[in-house]
């Protein structure tokens, strides 16, 4: 059905002074962050004083996360070892920067880094990436270096577009890649022992979805 331009008087007005009631980019402190993220269901992280939205996710990205939260869980819950969350736990890399990882695990040993509104730390995150250029960059590049800072132990990174799970592992400041782990092949955890994922199980999850 064709659309009926509006007319100069019925184009819509906008309050964009409503923006000037918030700090500008660059100027958020960081409870003004965590008062804003509390109170909204965007994705939201942030980096020194400016916000930065998330895109939100596909039905190929949930799903994937969904298969990982529910073997990690599965596998947490039976050993007792700590407490996993997917898609909301924000997590302090420092102070005036936060990430949200698709899925995140702690330690029962590490619970003192365990807060109602945010993590100081996490043993093990996952990221599953989408194929839009600046969300890759992200979760190769920033979140690499991000993670490390956070000393968080290990970093997976799905790849549904490559096939492919890339786990690391912190030694020092900075990650060496454990495994490169494609269909046909066991994608394991050095920090649990006894924990992988069937990459071809886990590709599966997001084949028939449409367009």
């Amino acid at each position: 059905m064709a659309s009926i331009p509006l007319t100069p008087s019925q184009e819509p007005e906008y309050a964009w002074e409503v923006a000037t009631l918030y700090p500008a980019q660059g100027e958020w402190s960081e409870e003004e962050y965590l008062e804003l993220t509390d109170h909204t269901n965007r994705r939201i992280e942030f980096t020194d004083g400016r916000l930065e939205f998330l895109p939100m996710p596909t039905e190929v990205h949930e799903a994937i996360v969904q298969f990982l939260l529910l073997a990690l869980v599965d596998f947490v819950e039976m050993k007792k070892i700590g407490k996993v969350y997917s898609n909301g736990i924000r997590l302090r890399i420092r102070p005036r920067k936060h990430r949200l990882p698709d899925i995140i695990f702690l330690h029962k040993d590490h619970f003192h880094a365990r807060h109602n509104r945010v993590w100081d730390g996490a043993d093990l995150v996952m990221e599953v990436v989408s194929d839009d250029p600046k969300d890759r960059t992200r979760d190769y590049e920033t979140k690499l270096a991000d993670y490390a800072e956070a000393k968080v132990a290990e970093y997976w990174i799905i790849d549904p577009d490559q096939q492919r799970v890339i786990v690391h592992h912190l030694n020092g400041d900075q990650y060496t890649i454990e495994g490169e782990y494609q269909r046909g092949q066991q994608a394991t955890s050095v920090l649990l022992d006894g924990f992988g994922i069937d990459v071809a199980a886990l590709l599966a999850v997001a084949e028939g979805i449409p367009e």
